[in-house]
């Protein structure tokens, strides 16, 4: 079984449905670690053969995962090799419902995204909020979030948050629950007072300290008594406020996020 595998999107357009096509697969094999890249907009056969060069250099032979999106048939056939593991993201599927609706499709790369520059807006904007309210900063803004996820440090709130906001549109600040939160069991008033939007999140006192001992080795700070101690802490202080709890350890970032979505009642259709 291969331990690690690079991984490279192909797009004629953002790259975000060959992306996300791949994600959603690849979070099933959890015991294999993923270096993941993005190729986008690869609109010519030259594009293709460059991109292709540059996929074969760098991965050195390891046949590399390649998810292709591309709707020319002619630029698409570039990256069907054998030196790497090939995934058509349409496959035949568009061909079927030609032949079924008895209609030729358009095969214009990224139509439905570019046609809805409102989504493409919204995803912008989301993305920049949620990076302007990453790690507690800014709280006085917080009325203006969808979602606001707390924790403990390294429990996972920024990349759920930036997930959230690039995958979905949706606004998501993240707040730490640091020593003088755990110490006086108080939430500030800017959460508090949005206490609808927040999702807590949390996870394994093991599991914590793995995270934190991976760039804080030996210190007090990555101590699994030190882990143990704070995310009971903050249990009592979710408890107390009421709030909606999701356990991280073992899952991926796409089902955190949906998840996380589901619980302050954001419908899949509102972000989709």
């Amino acid at each position: 079984m291969w331990t690690s595998k690079d991984v490279y999107f192909i797009s004629g357009s953002t790259g975000l449905l060959a992306e996300d096509m791949g994600q959603a697969l690849l979070c099933q094999f959890q015991e294999i670690g993923f270096n993941q890249e993005k190729i986008p907009f690869v609109k010519t056969k030259a594009d293709a053969e460059k991109a292709m060069k540059y996929i074969l250099e760098k991965s050195g032979g390891r046949r590399p995962l390649v998810f292709c999106s591309l709707l020319d048939r002619r630029i698409r056939k570039v990256f069907d090799t054998p030196e790497i593991e090939y995934f058509n993201i349409f496959g035949d599927i568009l061909e079927e419902l030609e032949a079924c609706l008895e209609a030729k499709a358009l095969r214009v790369t990224g139509y439905s995204r570019s046609t809805d520059n409102m989504s493409l807006m919204k995803r912008v904007e989301a993305i920049h909020y949620s990076i302007d309210h990453d790690d507690g900063t800014r709280t006085r803004e917080y009325d203006d979030a969808e979602v606001i996820l707390i924790g403990v440090s390294r429990s996972g709130k920024t990349p759920v948050s930036i997930y959230i906001a690039t995958h979905m549109g949706i606004k998501a600040a993240n707040f730490p629950i640091t020593s003088d939160h755990l110490d006086t069991y108080e939430l500030p008033a800017d959460i508090v007072r949005n206490r609808k939007k927040v999702v807590a999140l949390t996870t394994s006192p093991q599991h914590l300290h793995k995270m934190r001992q991976t760039r804080y080795r030996g210190s007090n700070y990555a101590k699994l008594s030190t882990c143990t101690n704070e995310l009971n802490q903050a249990q009592e202080i979710f408890l107390k406020y009421n709030i909606p709890t999701i356990g991280t350890e073992g899952r991926s970032i796409e089902e955190i996020s949906v998840q996380v979505t589901q619980t302050v009642g954001i419908s899949k259709n509102k972000w989709r």
